[in-house]
């Protein structure tokens, strides 16, 4: 597997006081043709973030229109998104459209947090939250904190891989955050089943935002990691038979830091999809999104 870079795609503008650094966690929603609405979290001087887009031009690889104002705003001080809302993917249910993302919390005194939640989409891609609660918290299974969930839905069967902190600090100054599975039948309700991308302590430990295509070679999830020995964010990839027991391998990730440039430090936050007879990957470069997005293609997986 070989991604070709084709370079920065969005450098973030500061066209609002709620949009003045970063363009995070691409999200691509596709307007007919070769356009497409990319949603990302952007931040303000306090460095809580909220949900801004663009529209891009695949093909020509621009950006065609700058959107202004955010599409979401993080939410109040007594919320479970009060210190930024980190999108994830977009799934359908029936007729309804929804972005789960992360809702972080900052409360004084306390490590940060997070939650998942649930915004719709509507047909003039407008977003608003239909619950104060999460859509996904702590519990026994997950009791820390919570990540940048992906959903799929496959005949009647919704699968979502989200992330969990197992602990903020796992012996060598790095956190343990993995990925986890569950299922649904109605996208609203989940059952949690546990671990799905295998860790190791020093090589792969600090996982998020993770992204997947299903082909017909079976499943394929791309990830930001971290190896715990202080490197930066980099992209790794896992495949698996089922959606649910995976693969881990690194190297075959197809996609590296470039020599110099906006993602010479690190890359992070992947989105894949699809588009005619070509994949696509959405990702962050350098500061987790402070030097916008950029994108990738591989003709097959």
């Amino acid at each position: 597997m070989k991604w070709c870079k084709l370079g920065q795609i969005y450098l973030p503008s500061s066209t609002h006081p709620k949009l003045i650094t970063h363009a995070a966690n691409p999200l691509a929603v596709p307007l007919g043709g070769d356009l497409y609405r990319v949603f990302f979290s952007a931040r303000d001087e306090a460095n809580r973030s909220s949900v801004g887009f663009v529209d891009i031009d695949l093909e020509k690889r621009s950006v065609v229109y700058i959107h202004p104002e955010p599409a979401f705003l993080h939410g109040s001080e007594d919320s479970f998104y009060s210190h930024g809302v980190s999108i994830g993917n977009y799934f359908s249910v029936e007729s309804r459209c929804y972005i789960l993302f992360m809702g972080w919390q900052n409360n004084p005194n306390q490590h940060w947090r997070g939650d998942i939640g649930r915004l719709e989409l509507s047909k003039d891609s407008k977003l608003s939250i239909n619950s104060v609660t999460p859509l996904m918290s702590s519990d026994i299974e997950d009791p820390v904190s919570l990540s940048y969930p992906w959903v799929i839905k496959e005949e009647r069967l919704y699968k979502m891989w989200y992330g969990s902190t197992i602990c903020w600090e796992a012996g060598n100054k790095e956190m343990l955050h993995v990925i986890k599975y569950a299922t649904s039948l109605d996208g609203s309700h989940w059952e949690k089943k546990g671990l799905a991308i295998p860790y190791e302590l020093g090589k792969a430990q600090a996982f998020s935002r993770p992204t997947v295509i299903k082909n017909d070679r079976g499943y394929h999830m791309w990830y930001s990691f971290r190896s715990g020995s202080g490197s930066p964010y980099r992209i790794g990839y896992a495949s698996s038979c089922d959606g649910e027991h995976w693969l881990r391998d690194e190297s075959d990730s197809g996609i590296d830091v470039s020599d110099s440039g906006w993602d010479s430090e690190m890359i992070c936050y992947p989105f894949v999809f699809k588009h005619k007879n070509n994949y696509y990957m959405l990702y962050n470069g350098n500061g987790y999104g402070r030097t916008g997005f950029g994108m990738a293609v591989c003709e097959e997986l």
